[in-house]
Protein backbone atom coordinates (compact mmCIF):
# COMPACT_ATOMS: atom_id res chain seq x y z
CA UNK A 1 0.00 0.00 0.00
CA UNK A 2 1.05 3.09 -0.50
CA UNK A 3 0.15 7.00 -0.58
CA UNK A 4 -2.25 8.12 -3.13
CA UNK A 5 -3.06 5.21 -4.15
CA UNK A 6 -6.64 4.97 -3.84
CA UNK A 7 -7.01 8.60 -4.16
CA UNK A 8 -6.00 8.08 -7.39
CA UNK A 9 -8.54 5.95 -7.98
CA UNK A 10 -10.96 8.54 -7.02
CA UNK A 11 -9.18 11.22 -9.43
CA UNK A 12 -9.70 8.69 -12.44
CA UNK A 13 -13.46 8.45 -11.38
CA UNK A 14 -13.88 12.04 -11.74
CA UNK A 15 -12.32 12.50 -14.99
CA UNK A 16 -14.44 9.26 -15.93
CA UNK A 17 -17.55 11.43 -15.09
CA UNK A 18 -16.61 14.26 -17.79
CA UNK A 19 -17.34 12.39 -20.26
CA UNK A 20 -20.30 10.57 -21.68
CA UNK A 21 -20.05 7.10 -22.15
CA UNK A 22 -22.66 4.29 -23.84
CA UNK A 23 -21.60 1.43 -20.90
CA UNK A 24 -19.63 1.50 -18.12
CA UNK A 25 -16.19 0.57 -18.61
CA UNK A 26 -14.71 -2.36 -17.75
CA UNK A 27 -11.52 -2.57 -16.09
CA UNK A 28 -9.21 -5.74 -15.57
CA UNK A 29 -9.83 -8.24 -12.24
CA UNK A 30 -7.47 -8.85 -10.01
CA UNK A 31 -7.71 -12.73 -9.41
CA UNK A 32 -6.57 -15.49 -7.20
CA UNK A 33 -3.68 -17.72 -8.38
CA UNK A 34 -2.76 -16.28 -11.18
CA UNK A 35 1.06 -16.02 -11.06
CA UNK A 36 2.92 -12.94 -11.31
CA UNK A 37 5.37 -13.46 -14.22
CA UNK A 38 8.74 -11.49 -14.06
CA UNK A 39 10.35 -9.89 -16.01
CA UNK A 40 7.56 -9.12 -18.02
CA UNK A 41 5.29 -7.71 -15.20
CA UNK A 42 7.71 -5.32 -14.29
CA UNK A 43 5.98 -3.31 -17.54
CA UNK A 44 2.88 -1.73 -17.47
CA UNK A 45 -0.85 -3.04 -17.16
CA UNK A 46 -2.93 -0.90 -19.18
CA UNK A 47 -6.21 -3.17 -18.77
CA UNK A 48 -5.83 -2.09 -14.73
CA UNK A 49 -7.58 0.55 -13.42
CA UNK A 50 -4.49 2.17 -11.45
CA UNK A 51 -0.38 0.91 -11.13
CA UNK A 52 2.01 2.44 -9.18
CA UNK A 53 6.23 2.06 -9.41
CA UNK A 54 6.91 3.61 -6.15
CA UNK A 55 10.60 3.80 -5.03
CA UNK A 56 11.77 5.24 -1.57
CA UNK A 57 15.09 4.73 0.10
CA UNK A 58 17.95 5.84 2.54
CA UNK A 59 20.80 7.67 1.31
CA UNK A 60 24.66 9.06 2.71
CA UNK A 61 26.53 11.82 1.18
CA UNK A 62 30.29 11.75 1.32
CA UNK A 63 30.38 13.62 4.71
CA UNK A 64 27.95 10.69 6.18
CA UNK A 65 25.04 12.68 6.17
CA UNK A 66 21.58 10.98 5.96
CA UNK A 67 18.40 11.81 3.24
CA UNK A 68 15.41 10.03 2.82
CA UNK A 69 14.31 10.13 -0.95
CA UNK A 70 10.76 8.85 -2.96
CA UNK A 71 9.86 8.64 -6.37
CA UNK A 72 6.79 7.23 -7.85
CA UNK A 73 5.15 7.06 -11.18
CA UNK A 74 1.38 6.36 -11.11
CA UNK A 75 -0.21 5.29 -13.92
CA UNK A 76 -4.30 5.50 -14.31
CA UNK A 77 -6.83 4.24 -16.80
CA UNK A 78 -9.32 6.44 -17.17
CA UNK A 79 -12.64 4.41 -19.12
CA UNK A 80 -12.29 6.64 -21.87
CA UNK A 81 -13.24 4.27 -24.92
CA UNK A 82 -10.38 2.99 -26.36
CA UNK A 83 -12.07 3.09 -29.55
CA UNK A 84 -11.16 7.06 -30.06
CA UNK A 85 -8.95 7.35 -32.17
CA UNK A 86 -7.75 10.87 -31.54
CA UNK A 87 -4.02 11.32 -30.41
CA UNK A 88 -5.37 14.01 -27.71
CA UNK A 89 -7.91 10.96 -26.33
CA UNK A 90 -7.11 10.65 -22.35
CA UNK A 91 -7.34 7.20 -22.24
CA UNK A 92 -4.24 6.84 -19.44
CA UNK A 93 -2.76 9.45 -16.97
CA UNK A 94 0.66 9.51 -15.88
CA UNK A 95 1.21 11.13 -12.61
CA UNK A 96 4.86 11.19 -10.64
CA UNK A 97 6.04 12.71 -7.34
CA UNK A 98 9.91 13.19 -6.17
CA UNK A 99 10.53 14.04 -2.51
CA UNK A 100 13.86 14.41 -0.26
CA UNK A 101 13.97 14.45 3.36
CA UNK A 102 17.04 16.46 4.17
CA UNK A 103 17.38 17.04 7.91
CA UNK A 104 19.61 20.44 7.95
CA UNK A 105 15.89 21.47 5.96
CA UNK A 106 14.26 19.71 8.86
CA UNK A 107 11.21 19.31 6.09
CA UNK A 108 10.59 17.49 3.41
CA UNK A 109 11.52 18.71 -0.21
CA UNK A 110 8.92 17.76 -3.00
CA UNK A 111 7.30 18.27 -6.64
CA UNK A 112 4.45 16.74 -8.72
CA UNK A 113 3.01 16.29 -12.08
CA UNK A 114 0.95 14.91 -14.20
CA UNK A 115 -0.19 14.66 -17.84
CA UNK A 116 -1.88 12.53 -20.39
CA UNK A 117 -0.30 9.72 -22.02
CA UNK A 118 0.86 10.28 -25.21
CA UNK A 119 3.81 12.30 -27.78
CA UNK A 120 6.47 10.82 -26.79
CA UNK A 121 6.54 13.00 -24.14
CA UNK A 122 4.39 10.62 -20.92
CA UNK A 123 3.83 6.82 -20.69
CA UNK A 124 3.72 3.79 -18.98
CA UNK A 125 5.18 0.49 -21.29
CA UNK A 126 4.61 -2.81 -21.28
CA UNK A 127 6.57 -5.59 -20.78
CA UNK A 128 9.79 -4.12 -19.31
CA UNK A 129 9.67 -1.24 -16.64
CA UNK A 130 9.81 1.89 -18.87
CA UNK A 131 7.78 5.12 -17.60
CA UNK A 132 7.89 9.00 -18.58
CA UNK A 133 6.46 11.89 -17.39
CA UNK A 134 8.28 14.97 -18.92
CA UNK A 135 11.78 14.81 -18.20
CA UNK A 136 11.64 12.40 -14.98
CA UNK A 137 12.07 8.79 -15.74
CA UNK A 138 12.33 5.42 -14.60
CA UNK A 139 13.92 2.52 -16.40
CA UNK A 140 15.07 -0.71 -15.81
CA UNK A 141 17.83 -2.40 -17.59
CA UNK A 142 18.18 -6.30 -19.25
CA UNK A 143 20.26 -6.77 -16.40
CA UNK A 144 17.58 -5.63 -13.91
CA UNK A 145 18.76 -2.17 -12.89
CA UNK A 146 17.01 0.82 -12.66
CA UNK A 147 18.05 4.23 -14.01
CA UNK A 148 16.12 6.84 -12.70
CA UNK A 149 16.12 10.34 -12.74
CA UNK A 150 14.11 13.18 -11.89
CA UNK A 151 14.98 17.37 -12.28
CA UNK A 152 11.88 18.93 -10.20
CA UNK A 153 11.12 22.07 -8.55
CA UNK A 154 13.48 22.18 -5.43
CA UNK A 155 15.05 19.01 -5.76
CA UNK A 156 17.00 16.62 -8.53
CA UNK A 157 17.55 13.12 -8.31
CA UNK A 158 19.99 10.68 -10.43
CA UNK A 159 20.36 7.33 -8.98
CA UNK A 160 20.86 4.05 -9.89
CA UNK A 161 19.44 1.08 -7.88
CA UNK A 162 20.99 -2.22 -8.66
CA UNK A 163 19.42 -5.46 -7.18
CA UNK A 164 20.73 -7.50 -4.79
CA UNK A 165 18.37 -10.12 -4.18
CA UNK A 166 15.14 -11.47 -5.79
CA UNK A 167 11.58 -9.88 -6.06
CA UNK A 168 9.90 -10.50 -2.67
CA UNK A 169 6.26 -11.60 -3.91
CA UNK A 170 3.83 -9.83 -1.86
CA UNK A 171 0.39 -11.88 -0.75
CA UNK A 172 -0.19 -15.25 -2.23
CA UNK A 173 2.53 -15.29 -4.89
CA UNK A 174 1.82 -11.38 -5.99
CA UNK A 175 -1.42 -11.62 -4.91
CA UNK A 176 -2.39 -9.13 -1.84
CA UNK A 177 -5.28 -8.94 -0.56
CA UNK A 178 -6.29 -5.30 0.73
CA UNK A 179 -9.87 -6.28 2.85
CA UNK A 180 -12.30 -8.60 3.67
CA UNK A 181 -13.35 -9.49 0.08
CA UNK A 182 -11.13 -11.21 -2.33
CA UNK A 183 -12.22 -8.31 -5.26
CA UNK A 184 -9.84 -5.63 -2.34
CA UNK A 185 -7.14 -6.88 -3.74
CA UNK A 186 -3.78 -5.82 -6.09
CA UNK A 187 -1.35 -7.69 -7.65
CA UNK A 188 1.84 -6.64 -5.88
CA UNK A 189 6.02 -7.64 -5.42
CA UNK A 190 8.69 -5.55 -3.90
CA UNK A 191 12.21 -5.29 -4.66
CA UNK A 192 14.23 -4.70 -1.14
CA UNK A 193 17.74 -4.52 -0.56
CA UNK A 194 18.29 -2.56 -3.81
CA UNK A 195 21.70 -0.79 -3.49
CA UNK A 196 21.52 2.69 -4.71
CA UNK A 197 24.39 4.93 -6.22
CA UNK A 198 24.15 8.52 -7.77
CA UNK A 199 23.44 11.70 -6.87
CA UNK A 200 20.64 14.98 -5.49
CA UNK A 201 20.48 18.17 -5.86
CA UNK A 202 18.82 19.89 -2.75
CA UNK A 203 18.08 23.33 -2.15
CA UNK A 204 20.49 25.62 0.29
CA UNK A 205 19.52 25.06 3.82
CA UNK A 206 20.48 29.03 4.54
CA UNK A 207 18.36 30.09 1.44
CA UNK A 208 21.37 31.34 -0.57
CA UNK A 209 20.48 32.38 -3.99
CA UNK A 210 23.43 30.81 -5.36
CA UNK A 211 22.68 27.64 -7.83
CA UNK A 212 22.58 24.22 -6.04
CA UNK A 213 25.18 21.65 -7.26
CA UNK A 214 24.68 17.61 -6.89
CA UNK A 215 26.16 16.05 -4.45
CA UNK A 216 27.02 12.01 -4.64
CA UNK A 217 25.25 9.78 -2.67
CA UNK A 218 25.01 6.05 -2.34
CA UNK A 219 22.32 3.94 -0.20
CA UNK A 220 19.60 1.49 -0.33
CA UNK A 221 16.12 1.86 -1.73
CA UNK A 222 12.84 0.33 -1.73
CA UNK A 223 11.00 -0.58 -5.15
CA UNK A 224 7.17 -1.66 -4.82
CA UNK A 225 4.83 -1.92 -8.44
CA UNK A 226 1.25 -2.72 -7.78
CA UNK A 227 -1.50 -2.80 -10.30
CA UNK A 228 -5.30 -2.88 -9.27
CA UNK A 229 -9.07 -2.14 -10.51
CA UNK A 230 -10.56 -2.15 -7.25
CA UNK A 231 -11.05 -0.26 -4.16
CA UNK A 232 -10.72 -1.07 -0.41
CA UNK A 233 -13.54 -2.07 1.75
CA UNK A 234 -16.45 1.17 2.27
CA UNK A 235 -15.30 1.39 5.83
CA UNK A 236 -11.72 2.06 5.05
CA UNK A 237 -10.21 5.54 6.79
CA UNK A 238 -6.73 5.24 5.82
CA UNK A 239 -3.65 3.37 6.50
CA UNK A 240 -0.13 2.46 7.89
CA UNK A 241 2.37 0.86 5.80
CA UNK A 242 6.11 0.27 6.06
CA UNK A 243 8.53 -1.06 3.83
CA UNK A 244 12.36 -1.78 5.75
CA UNK A 245 15.32 -2.56 4.54
CA UNK A 246 17.27 -4.45 7.23
CA UNK A 247 20.56 -4.46 8.20
CA UNK A 248 21.28 -8.37 8.18
CA UNK A 249 19.85 -8.28 4.98
CA UNK A 250 16.77 -8.95 5.76
CA UNK A 251 12.92 -7.26 4.19
CA UNK A 252 9.95 -6.60 6.36
CA UNK A 253 6.96 -5.49 4.51
CA UNK A 254 3.84 -4.53 6.66
CA UNK A 255 0.58 -2.80 6.53
CA UNK A 256 -2.63 -1.94 8.18
CA UNK A 257 -6.23 -0.77 6.43
CA UNK A 258 -7.66 1.65 9.45
CA UNK A 259 -11.05 2.15 10.27
CA UNK A 260 -12.24 5.06 11.90
CA UNK A 261 -12.24 3.71 15.26
CA UNK A 262 -8.60 2.82 14.56
CA UNK A 263 -9.25 -1.13 14.03
CA UNK A 264 -7.91 -2.81 11.43
CA UNK A 265 -9.85 -3.66 8.25
CA UNK A 266 -7.18 -6.05 7.09
CA UNK A 267 -3.45 -6.34 7.96
CA UNK A 268 -0.98 -7.93 6.34
CA UNK A 269 3.08 -9.05 6.87
CA UNK A 270 5.84 -10.11 5.22
CA UNK A 271 9.39 -10.87 6.54
CA UNK A 272 11.76 -12.10 4.74
CA UNK A 273 15.37 -13.12 5.52
CA UNK A 274 18.24 -13.00 4.03
CA UNK A 275 18.91 -16.55 3.23
CA UNK A 276 15.25 -15.89 1.64
CA UNK A 277 13.13 -18.08 3.93
CA UNK A 278 9.64 -16.04 3.97
CA UNK A 279 7.08 -15.48 7.18
CA UNK A 280 3.42 -14.05 6.23
CA UNK A 281 1.88 -12.75 8.81
CA UNK A 282 -2.09 -12.34 8.65
CA UNK A 283 -4.55 -9.51 10.22
CA UNK A 284 -4.56 -10.91 13.54
CA UNK A 285 -0.43 -10.91 13.66
CA UNK A 286 0.08 -7.30 12.82
CA UNK A 287 -0.58 -3.83 14.02
CA UNK A 288 0.35 -0.55 14.02
CA UNK A 289 0.62 1.20 17.78
CA UNK A 290 1.52 4.93 18.24
CA UNK A 291 4.05 6.11 20.32
CA UNK A 292 4.74 9.64 19.59
CA UNK A 293 2.19 11.86 17.65
CA UNK A 294 3.45 14.99 15.10
CA UNK A 295 0.93 17.94 14.30
CA UNK A 296 1.32 19.52 10.73
CA UNK A 297 1.95 23.51 11.18
CA UNK A 298 0.42 23.77 7.57
CA UNK A 299 -2.49 21.68 7.43
CA UNK A 300 -3.05 20.90 11.38
CA UNK A 301 -3.05 17.09 11.21
CA UNK A 302 -1.98 14.62 13.50
CA UNK A 303 0.26 11.87 12.36
CA UNK A 304 1.45 9.37 14.49
CA UNK A 305 5.37 9.79 13.62
CA UNK A 306 7.03 7.25 16.20
CA UNK A 307 5.26 3.80 16.59
CA UNK A 308 5.63 0.29 16.95
CA UNK A 309 4.73 -2.65 14.52
CA UNK A 310 3.86 -5.85 15.82
CA UNK A 311 4.81 -8.83 13.45
CA UNK A 312 3.69 -11.80 15.63
CA UNK A 313 6.00 -12.22 18.68
CA UNK A 314 8.44 -9.35 16.92
CA UNK A 315 7.87 -5.94 17.66
CA UNK A 316 9.88 -3.09 15.50
CA UNK A 317 10.18 0.80 16.91
CA UNK A 318 10.19 3.51 14.51
CA UNK A 319 11.72 6.97 14.93
CA UNK A 320 11.36 9.17 11.71
CA UNK A 321 14.32 11.03 10.48
CA UNK A 322 12.76 14.63 11.09
CA UNK A 323 9.30 14.93 11.39
CA UNK A 324 7.85 17.11 8.85
CA UNK A 325 7.53 14.59 6.02
CA UNK A 326 4.09 15.26 5.31
CA UNK A 327 3.73 15.64 1.35
CA UNK A 328 0.88 17.67 -0.23
CA UNK A 329 -0.15 16.29 -3.65
CA UNK A 330 -3.57 18.54 -3.94
CA UNK A 331 -2.30 18.89 -7.25
CA UNK A 332 -2.10 15.97 -9.25
CA UNK A 333 -3.41 13.18 -6.71
CA UNK A 334 -5.39 15.10 -4.72
CA UNK A 335 -3.86 12.95 -1.39
CA UNK A 336 -2.26 14.58 1.58
CA UNK A 337 0.22 11.95 3.06
CA UNK A 338 2.94 11.68 5.85
CA UNK A 339 5.56 9.44 4.05
CA UNK A 340 9.17 9.81 5.47
CA UNK A 341 12.41 7.97 6.16
CA UNK A 342 12.66 5.93 9.67
CA UNK A 343 15.03 4.31 11.68
CA UNK A 344 14.18 0.60 12.81
CA UNK A 345 14.80 -1.03 16.04
CA UNK A 346 13.90 -4.71 16.43
CA UNK A 347 13.03 -5.53 20.14
CA UNK A 348 15.24 -2.63 21.54
CA UNK A 349 17.79 -3.04 19.11
CA UNK A 350 19.27 -1.59 15.94
CA UNK A 351 17.64 -3.14 13.18
CA UNK A 352 17.80 -1.18 9.90
CA UNK A 353 16.44 1.85 8.18
CA UNK A 354 12.98 1.63 6.16
CA UNK A 355 10.09 4.36 5.13
CA UNK A 356 6.50 4.54 7.20
CA UNK A 357 3.44 6.15 5.40
CA UNK A 358 0.44 7.36 7.03
CA UNK A 359 -2.76 8.29 5.17
CA UNK A 360 -6.21 8.91 6.18
CA UNK A 361 -5.38 11.27 9.45
CA UNK A 362 -6.63 14.58 8.14
CA UNK A 363 -10.02 13.29 7.01
CA UNK A 364 -11.53 10.01 5.70
CA UNK A 365 -10.53 9.07 2.01
CA UNK A 366 -13.44 8.80 0.46
CA UNK A 367 -12.59 5.45 -1.38
CA UNK A 368 -16.83 4.82 -3.46
CA UNK A 369 -16.95 4.70 -6.52
CA UNK A 370 -18.69 8.36 -8.40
Amino acid sequence: MRAARILLLMFACLLRASFVFAAEPQFAAVLPGKSIELPRDTGAHPAFRTEWWYATGWLETPDHQPLGFQITFFRSATGHPASDPSAFAPTQLIIAHAALSDPKLGRLVHDQKIARQGFGLAYAKPDNTDVRLDTWRMVRAPDGHYDVSADAAGLALHLTFTPTQAPLLQGDNGYSRKGPLPEQASYYYSEPQLRVTGSVTRPSADGASHAPTPTPVTGSAWLDHEWSSTLLASDAVGWDWLGANLTDGAALMAFKVRAADGRAVWAHAALRTADGHVTQYGPGDVDFSPTRQWRSPRTNTQYPVATVVRTGDIRWQLTPLLDDQELDSSESTGALYWEGAVTIRRDGQPAGHGYLELTGYGKKLKLERR
